[in-house]
């Protein structure tokens, strides 16, 4: 089939038949009311299919061209200057808590003991890193209907202890950035935002309007299929601070001291002329470990994925926001009966999913399991109350590894009385028009059976 073609003719013929079949085998059928609406889903055409097959063409297989390219455009996307491709949003907020634990941080480095703010109402992926490390995360309440850390509560919340808060936007919602970011510089404490459910939401801060996850000190994306863009598993770390990025950097690559991507070698010029620790003069610096790292990279095949996706991004958040007024405004009328959520104040959030609280009297063990027997896909706000989960039944017993600042009271009715729905920019208008439709008669019929 191919004797007579120089290889660039043969890969280009292999990528035309790939676009082709996706053209006629991964169309997806026009919706009709009743089908099953999932809370998310992957929205992609010929061109990330063809990426795909061009990176595994090379048989590279670890991060090369396609994640140099993605970076960049990432970071651009972003107006943030450094970008770090990893292999998931959880390895995101794991390098980024680490990055913290440098020793060459000085005096605000993070050490075992020191405390971390936070919120239970969230996934637990953005606590995890604290709790492994031996760091303590202090826990405070939330608000309905932002579903973000409630700000008046920081200062209880700030001991001699405290080093760094870390915080998600909450479904592409983003926390008060205002007065968490000038919290953390009253206190000097770092600040990391999990973006991995907002990407694409803009703040404006000091009468600029920027990206979520730029305002810190790190921000973390997640590229999961139910994310704002996938590439099946994939995350990003991202910062415009240069010691933190090299920190970010050696991390994900093994904990070593050497900044040369995979596969090539000596581009400072000094492989083999330094004096690292202990080691012997000019022992190799390629295998010079600067910290207890570890492999965090992703393959080229995703990050081919990531660059088709990323052109077609900017009408993703558009079409969320479209998605989440249209389904607003039906359930307007229901006011009385459910809490529909409210974007925070000088945000333009980049909607992940579509929140609701059943006010007393709407019995959330009624409305769910009706919206779900007729076809809409829901999900609880994540973990409601993490204190309250298997992970931490040692922890609570023993009243050691982590500390609530007052009480979490909202963060409990969250657990009780809130639930979500998606807005995949793969939704149609009749689709979120049905969403509507069965929320509402849902919410009816709980009102009939009080």
């Amino acid at each position: 089939m191919f004797e007579q073609k120089t290889e660039a003719q043969a890969r280009e013929e292999i990528l035309q038949l790939v676009g082709e079949y996706c053209d006629r085998f991964h169309q997806k059928k026009s919706y009709e009311e009743g089908d099953r609406i999932p809370y998310a889903s992957r929205v992609y055409d010929r061109h990330e299919m063809m990426n795909l097959v061009d990176s595994s063409l090379e048989f590279w297989l670890t991060s090369g061209r396609y994640t140099e390219e993605f970076e960049k455009k990432l970071g651009e996307y972003l107006h943030v200057k450094y970008c770090s491709l990893v292999n998931s949003g959880s390895s995101a907020n794991l390098v980024a808590f680490m990055a913290l634990t440098s020793p060459l941080l000085g005096e605000r480095q993070i050490k075992r003991g020191d405390e971390v703010i936070t919120v239970a109402a969230g996934f637990p992926t953005t606590v995890t890193p604290m709790i492994q490390y031996g760091a303590v995360p202090v826990f405070v309440d939330v608000t309905i209907p932002q579903y973000n850390i409630d700000t008046d509560r920081l200062e209880e919340a700030c001991s001699e202890k405290t080093k760094a808060v870390m915080l998600a936007h909450t479904l592409g919602n983003p926390f008060d950035l205002e007065k968490v970011k000038a919290f953390c510089e009253k206190h000097g404490l770092w600040l990391v935002e999990d973006n991995c459910d907002a990407l694409g939401t803009t703040y404006i801060m000091e009468g600029e309007e920027r990206f979520s996850g730029t305002i810190g000190d790190i921000g973390t994306s997640s590229f999961y299929p139910p994310h704002h863009m996938t590439m099946g598993e994939g995350g990003a770390v991202y910062t415009d601070n240069p010691l933190l990025h090299k920190i970010i950097r050696s991390f994900r690559d093994w904990g070593r001291d050497c900044v040369c991507p995979s596969g090539r070698d000596n581009l400072c010029g000094h492989r083999f002329d330094r004096q690292y620790g202990e080691l012997p003069l000019g022992y190799d610096h390629k295998y010079v470990y600067s910290h207890f790292g570890y492999n965090l990279k992703a393959t080229d095949m995703q990050a081919a994925i990531g660059c088709a996706q990323l052109e077609k991004f900017p009408s993703f958040v558009e079409r969320r926001r479209h998605n989440f007024d249209r389904l607003y405004h039906s359930l307007e009328p229901l006011e009385d009966r459910i809490i529909l959520p409210k974007a925070a104040e000088h945000a333009r959030p980049s909607w992940f999913g579509f929140l609701i609280t059943c006010r007393e009297g709407t019995d959330r063990g009624r409305v769910v399991p009706y919206v779900e027997e007729k076809g809409v896909q829901t999900r609880m706000l994540f973990a409601g109350n993490l204190t309250k989960h298997p992970c931490f039944d040692q922890m609570r017993r023993s009243g050691q590894g982590y500390r609530i600042a007052g009480s979490l009271e909202t963060t409990d009715r969250i657990m009780r009385d809130t639930f979500w729905v998606g807005l995949y920019p793969g939704m149609t208008d009749e689709m979120i028009d049905y969403m509507a439709k069965m929320i509402t008669e849902a919410v009816e019929r709980a009102r009939e059976d009080v």
